[in-house]
């Protein structure tokens, strides 16, 4: 995948490709901010099948958008699984303060290359606030919440698991890839118990330059202390997605699905 060099972005890599993403300067005001907040995210959406009982909920990276990982659906090996409706929702547009404010999809604000002190945490919040009406609408389709997966990529893997740590039904799992767990220091007091035990995969490449992946094991490290069920996979890869980790994961959902 091809993006613009002098920028941060989170678009995967894997042997297919889809558009670079472009860039545009832009100031966001705050009452752009509140109709984002309000809105209901735009999305691609892809049935495995006709009438699907399940929805995958797929989150992409910074400077992405929805259709970064639409390719994947046909790399994956369901065999077995329910009819899936996977939904590849767009991140708001918002200038990126580590890309000289630069204006491009985002889930949240990267305020600066350490990634555990100086976190968007309003970003963040109303991020997952937009998350979980993309959850309310599925179960408006007759998608039960414990039939819903959320997952996502880098920033898209952060809001998967701040909003399903939160979420206070019991969700299908959390699919984790090449991210971390934000604002860390609020998860014991915030998280459900509904999600207590949902199953989590996480999964990231040992030669990551965007996200080392010791931030990534601290994650899990945490995850696991509070007792969650973590399927930890690791790769010889760096900010990307591989093959291996694809297999990886259609079995983890034909597990979690079955």
């Amino acid at each position: 995948m091809q993006g613009i060099p002098a920028k941060v972005s989170d678009s995967f890599e894997i042997d297919f490709l889809v558009p670079a993403v472009q860039y545009a300067k832009h100031s966001t005001s705050n009452t752009e901010r509140k109709k984002m907040n309000n809105a209901l995210l735009e999305t691609i959406q892809i049935d495995s099948a006709p009438n699907p009982t399940v929805s995958v909920i797929w989150m992409h990276g910074l400077g992405a958008d929805g259709s970064d990982f639409v390719p994947i659906v046909r790399e994956l090996d369901l065999k077995g699984c329910p009819a899936i409706r996977f939904v590849f929702p767009h991140a708001p547009t918002m200038p990126v303060t580590i890309n000289g404010g630069y204006v491009m999809r985002a889930w949240y604000d990267i305020l600066g290359t350490d990634l555990v002190k100086r976190e968007d945490e309003k970003g963040l919040r109303a991020s997952q606030a937009a998350i979980e009406q993309l959850i309310a609408q599925e179960k408006s389709r007759g998608i039960a919440a414990d039939r819903i997966v959320l997952a996502g990529f880098s920033q898209g893997c952060a809001m998967a698991i701040q909003t399903g740590l939160r979420h206070p039904e019991k969700l299908a799992g959390l699919l984790c890839l090449s991210g971390y767990v934000p604002i860390h220091a609020t998860v014991t007091a915030e998280r459900h118990v509904a999600n207590q035990n949902t199953p989590i995969f996480m999964a990231h490449g040992r030669g990551d330059p965007v996200i080392p992946i010791n931030r990534a094991e601290q994650s899990r490290d945490l995850l696991q202390s509070l007792g969650y069920p973590v399927k930890w996979h690791e790769y010889p890869m760096q900010h990307a997605v591989c093959e291996e980790e694809i297999d990886d994961i259609s079995a983890w959902l034909r597990h979690v699905l079955a």
